[in-house]
């Protein structure tokens, strides 16, 4: 096989090692670089206009190849400065001859090139390439984002509605919708919890033979008897005559100036004393009244015999009204205006009073169910109490939670908690409002992911020419470089392979 025809493959990684090792440029090669390079940056500050030269001293690393190709043009760009002699008068002319001369000695040229073909190999390509990758991703992990925050304002949104829902608000004022449902809703809710414990007779009646006490459960038998009356009727056993329930204010701000003239009460005299229009009174003199004998500070006159007083006028005929003994005519103020489900002392009572007796109906339940012969003796105490089994009292446990469930009903909560603690529906409405609060920081934030996606795929777009520019120019310096070794070697085929290109 010839000579010729062998071809030289080089690994373009090792390329400037291959150089070295082969002699065809010095080791300490890069001491000389540095002149040339200082000698490029001076003669481009002088150049002509010219379209090609401005392509090939724009963004890219100008080396030995560049500096050839500049001389060909400006042999036409100086073509008048040159004199017989064949030599040209150009100053321009005779910095870049110089600048190839000097890359021309010891082949520095030739390290150059490769060290900047191993360069775009191993640095630049893959660093733009990964720049790319990491800003598509970018892209795509906002997106990604974007999506999830629409499915979690979605979530939001829907809690904020079912919040809505569960509080019969509609949304648009909150906190009005609430406190006008303190007076319109509350007391029909309380009436239709009062209602349902009127089915409860049977269960109360089955635990007082139990406990042998017919007045247990004290405030359940109430309101099965009498319904949700005042706690004024409780107490007393018999209704007021008026109700004065506590007036609700839902301003959270006082008027100090009001409070003022709430706690103190102003006369009119300035501080000055009281005059009761008689003469000045002695406190310290000695005061002599015989006994039986009062001043009334009037004249005794003689009696009349047509003054006598007539003591016969019947109670009707003076107008005096005598109030019944107790409190069958009094009114009920404070605490005792409120309803016994409404009254947080109270309606806690009415609680442990049906947990007291649902703890029960579960017991005998159980004991009902068990066959447990530890249970023989509970089960004979039982026998002379009202009949019933375990149908009856699977019953009765339904609907002791009916009226159990109605009263702890979540929106009936909320309200007697507003009635009886109006900052209560400060939080409540900020915890609503939270919800949309919280929609509005998820659409800013999709909005800047949305901002910056598109930024990072615009940034991906715009490095992508760079990288097929940076591709191209090495994909030339290459072929510039084979072709140069090839020179060397008897014009004998030069692959350099590994360049990933």
């Amino acid at each position: 096989m010839n000579e010729a025809d062998i071809p030289i493959d080089i690994l373009a990684g090792k390329l400037l090692d291959w150089l070295v090792s082969r002699r065809i440029v010095d080791k300490n090669w890069h001491l000389h670089v540095r002149n040339i390079r200082n000698k490029i940056s001076n003669a481009i500050t002088d150049m002509p206009a010219h379209d090609e030269l401005l392509q090939l001293l724009s963004g890219a690393h100008i080396n030995y190849f560049h500096c050839q190709r500049i001389v060909d043009i400006l042999k036409t760009t100086e073509a008048d400065s040159k004199n017989v002699f064949g030599r040209y008068g150009s100053q321009r002319m005779k910095d870049w001859q110089e600048i190839l001369k000097m890359y021309e000695k010891d082949s520095i040229y030739l390290a150059e090139a490769a060290q900047i073909l191993v360069r775009n190999i191993n640095y630049e390509i893959p660093g733009i390439k990964k720049q790319i990758k990491n800003l598509e991703q970018l892209g795509e992990e906002a997106e990604k984002k974007i999506d999830d925050l629409g499915r979690s304002e979605k979530v939001v949104y829907g809690e904020y509605q079912n919040m809505c829902k569960q509080l019969g608000v509609s949304g648009e004022n909150i906190r009005q919708e609430l406190v006008q449902k303190v007076f319109n809703d509350l007391p029909g809710m309380f009436e239709k919890v009062a209602a349902s414990v009127s089915i409860l007779k049977k269960a109360i009646e089955l635990y007082a033979s139990f406990v042998g006490d017919e007045q247990c459960l004290p405030l359940l038998r109430h309101v099965v008897a009498k319904g949700n009356t005042t706690v004024y009727e409780y107490v007393y056993g018999e209704p007021p005559l008026a109700v004065e329930e506590p007036q609700v204010k839902f301003d959270a701000q006082a008027d100090a100036s009001n409070e003022e003239e709430m706690g103190a009460i102003d006369f009119g005299d300035d501080g000055a004393a009281i005059d009761f229009g008689g003469e000045h009174i002695d406190y310290e003199a000695p005061v002599n009244l015989e006994v039986g004998d009062i001043d009334w500070g009037a004249p005794v006159e003689a009696p009349d015999a047509g003054n006598d007083i007539d003591f016969d006028v019947s109670l009707e005929e003076s107008g005096i009204v005598v109030e019944e003994d107790g409190n069958s005519g009094g009114v009920a103020k404070g605490n005792e205006a409120y309803t016994v489900l409404d009254a947080p002392q109270y309606r806690d009572q009415f609680l442990n009073d049906l947990q007291e007796l649902q703890a029960f109906l579960k017991m005998r339940l159980y004991q009902l169910s068990s066959t447990d012969k530890a249970q023989l003796l509970t089960l004979t105490m039982m026998d002379s109490f009202p009949d019933h089994d375990e149908k009856s009292l699977a019953r009765m446990m339904a609907e002791v939670e009916v009226v159990h469930s109605g009263l702890m009903e979540e929106l009936l909560q909320h309200l007697h908690q507003i009635k009886h603690s109006p900052e209560y529906v400060d939080i409540l409405t900020s915890k609503v409002k939270q919800k949309l609060s919280s929609i509005d920081k998820m659409k800013e934030t999709a909005k800047a992911l949305k901002e910056k996606s598109i930024n990072f795929r615009q940034q991906s777009v715009d490095l992508k020419p760079k990288q097929m520019k940076i591709i191209e120019q090495t994909k030339t310096l290459q072929g510039q470089i084979e072709k140069d070794i090839s020179k060397r070697y008897k014009n004998r085929v030069v692959n350099l392979y590994g360049t990933n290109l």
